[in-house]
């Protein structure tokens, strides 16, 4: 099982609306995506590890797929129209990384 995990970092300036990105977003993505995207996680960053301090991302996400070729065959398709969609939610590049789920 591969996990595919975009992040949104924080910084000064930057905006994300996690209301927009679970409620239409991510819906949109799993619609998209269908049955080879096995679950999704959201994360919102609440904070650093010390107390008070920003939290490094604003915002995760975590895709799971039996494979990086189901992940390809179900994204591809999709991605000018998902990749679009980010300047509705926020104004950061996300950073993806694709990682074999080991337990």
């Amino acid at each position: 099982m591969i996990k595919v995990s975009v992040f949104y970092a924080n910084g000064e300036g930057k905006t994300f609306d996690i209301d927009y990105y679970c409620d239409r977003h991510m819906v949109m993505v799993r619609e998209k995506l269908g049955a080879a995207c096995q679950r999704i996680e959201i994360d919102a960053g609440l904070q650093g590890v010390e107390p008070g301090s920003p939290p490094l991302y604003l915002a995760m996400a975590h895709l799971f797929f039996e494979s990086i070729e189901a992940f390809e065959a179900a994204f591809n398709p999709h991605a000018e129209t998902i990749l679009s969609d980010v300047p509705n939610y926020t104004n950061i590049e996300p950073i993806f990384q694709i990682s074999e789920v080991k337990l």
